[in-house]
C-alpha cells in the first residue's frame, strides 16, 4: 500500500476521539488531494472512510459532509447520495438539512434529477431496465392530500416526467411499504426524499448489534455519490469516537466501499 502523506498532522498533540481543527484540517486536504488525483485521472476512483463535521467546521470549512466537498470541487451540480446494502439501494432528494427544510427543498426539478441519476447509477451497476419506486414525503404518501400536498405538487409531476422520459418509476409510495418491497425485489432502487428516511432502513439491514456482548457484530453498507465526473464511494457510518486508537472498529464497509469502486471502475 503506497501511503500519501501531506506531513500537516503534529502526532505530538494529536489525541485519539477528540474534535480538533488540526484533525479537521488533515481530513479536509486528504479528501481535496483525492479530489485533485482523480480529476487528473492520476487516480481511477476514490475511496473515504468517515469525516467528523465538527472538526472540519472546526478547521474553517463550510461544508456538511464528503458529498458537499466532492460536488464542489469537481464543480457538479446535479448529484445525491446513493447508499448500498446487498439488493437494497437507496437514493437521496435531500440529505444534511434540517427537517423543517425538506419540505422547501422537495420541488418537481430536484426529484427528477434524481430520479434520473438513480436510473442511470443502477445501469451502470448491471440493472438494464431499473425497476425504481419513489417514496412519499408525509404519511401514507399524504392521502391524496390529507397531509400535505408535496406529493401531488412536486412528486407526482416528476414521476410523471421521467416516465416521459422512458424511466421505470413508480410511486409515490409510502415509505413504511416501499423499503420492504425494495429489499424483496420489487424494485432496484429506492428515492427517498430526506436523510433519515433513507438511512434507517439500510442501517437496519447492514448495522447488527449483539446486547450480551455489548458489540457491533456487522457494520455493513457503502456510500456513493452520483452525478460525479468521478467515482466516489464511502463508508456507511460516522467516525466512532468512541473506539478511536482501540483498534476495534469494524473493517467491513469499508472493504464494501473498495469493492464497489472497483466495480464502477471495470463497468
Amino acid at each position: 500500500m503506497n501511503v500519501y502523506d501531506l506531513k500537516n498532522v503534529d502526532l505530538k498533540k494529536l489525541k485519539y476521539g477528540v474534535i480538533t481543527a488540526m484533525a479537521g484540517n488533515a481530513a479536509f486536504k486528504a479528501v481535496k488531494k483525492a479530489i485533485e488525483l482523480a480529476v487528473r485521472k492520476e487516480i481511477d476512483g476514490t475511496v473515504t472512510g468517515p469525516i467528523h463535521k465538527e472538526s472540519i467546521h472546526a478547521a474553517g470549512y463550510p461544508f456538511s459532509g464528503h458529498t458537499e466537498i466532492f460536488a464542489y470541487f469537481t464543480r457538479t451540480k446535479k448529484y445525491a447520495m446513493m447508499l448500498v446494502q446487498e439488493n437494497l439501494r437507496v437514493v437521496h432528494v435531500t440529505t444534511h438539512v434540517a427537517l423543517r427544510q425538506v419540505c422547501d427543498l422537495v420541488k418537481k426539478k430536484r426529484v427528477l434529477d434524481v430520479i434520473i441519476l438513480a436510473n442511470d447509477a443502477c445501469k451502470r451497476l448491471g440493472c438494464q431496465v431499473p425497476r425504481i419506486g419513489v417514496a412519499g414525503l408525509n404519511p401514507h404518501a399524504s392521502d391524496g392530500g390529507l397531509f400535505g400536498r408535496e406529493e401531488e405538487e412536486e412528486i407526482i409531476p416528476a414521476i410523471k416526467s421521467a416516465r416521459a422520459l422512458g424511466i421505470q418509476a413508480d410511486g409515490p409510495i409510502p415509505a413504511d411499504t416501499l423499503f420492504p418491497k425494495v429489499k424483496g425485489g420489487q424494485y432496484d432502487i429506492a428515492v427517498a426524499m430526506y436523510h433519515d428516511q433513507g438511512h434507517i432502513p439500510l442501517k437496519l439491514t447492514g448495522f447488527i448489534w449483539n446486547e450480551p456482548n455489548k458489540k457491533w457484530e456487522s457494520v455493513s453498507g457503502v456510500n456513493i455519490t452520483l452525478g460525479l465526473p468521478i467515482i466516489r464511494t464511502s463508508v456507511d457510518h460516522g467516525t466512532a469516537f468512541d473506539q478511536a486508537g482501540k483498534g476495534t472498529a469494524l473493517e467491513e464497509s469499508l472493504l464494501y466501499a473498495i469493492a464497489y469502486a472497483s466495480k464502477m471502475v471495470r463497468n
